[in-house]
């Protein structure tokens, strides 16, 4: 059966993840009012935007308390940017320390490629040329890299216990994963790469 995936849907980029979801099989389903929190879901994105105008409607709509629960009984959570803030400032059950647009405002948004934390970990692991191909050449295995786009992005400043660095940028964790929350630093919802998502949809029992 396909997981249905909660979005927060009070301001922020939230419909480009709801396509995302859905294109990979799931059902999505908006979170707008306190009453919606009563609906069945498998899982929560919290997505970018502004955390202070978020984490602000979620205590005017009496969300804050309910939704900050379910994520701390382990309610599987996607966040990103906006999302990322409001998991470790907010509802303080991601232990990071983030700080706010250090990868500069708006008009210095930019795109870049990161690495996947476990994919470095097999490099190294490996034998310097590992293939072989068809004139008899052996070549080293590369990982491929992953899509970043920054917009007003926090950045991962310190990791506290049980985080795990998933997506690095110049050795820098850009996204991360504690417990059943991943949170990135970037907007996985505007690049075609899905596995950011499969590992959240991944944490779903």
């Amino acid at each position: 059966m396909s997981p249905t995936i909660a979005v927060l849907a009070l301001q922020g980029a939230f419909i480009e993840h709801e396509q995302r979801l859905q294109s990979l099989g799931c059902a999505a389903i908006e979170l707008r009012q306190a009453a919606d929190l009563e609906r069945s879901f498998d899982g929560v994105v919290l997505p970018g935007g502004e955390s202070t105008v978020q984490a602000k409607l979620l205590h005017d709509l009496g969300m804050f308390e309910p939704l900050r629960q379910r994520i701390a009984e382990g309610l599987p959570a996607l966040g990103t940017c906006a999302g990322l803030i409001l998991l470790a400032d907010h509802f303080r059950t991601l232990p990071v320390t983030v700080r706010r647009n250090a990868y500069g405002r708006q008009l210095g948004s930019f795109h870049a490629e990161g690495r996947w934390k476990e994919e470095q970990e097999v490099e190294k692991a490996r034998e310097p040329a590992d293939t072989t191909d068809d004139s008899g050449t052996r070549t080293a295995l590369a990982p491929d890299p992953i899509p970043l786009t920054f917009i007003r992005a926090p950045r991962i400043e310190a990791l506290g216990l049980d985080v795990e660095p998933l997506v690095t940028l110049s050795g820098t964790p850009v996204a991360v994963r504690h417990r059943k929350q991943i949170a990135a630093a970037f907007h996985p919802e505007l690049d075609p790469d899905n596995r950011l998502y499969e590992m959240f949809l991944g944490l779903i029992a």
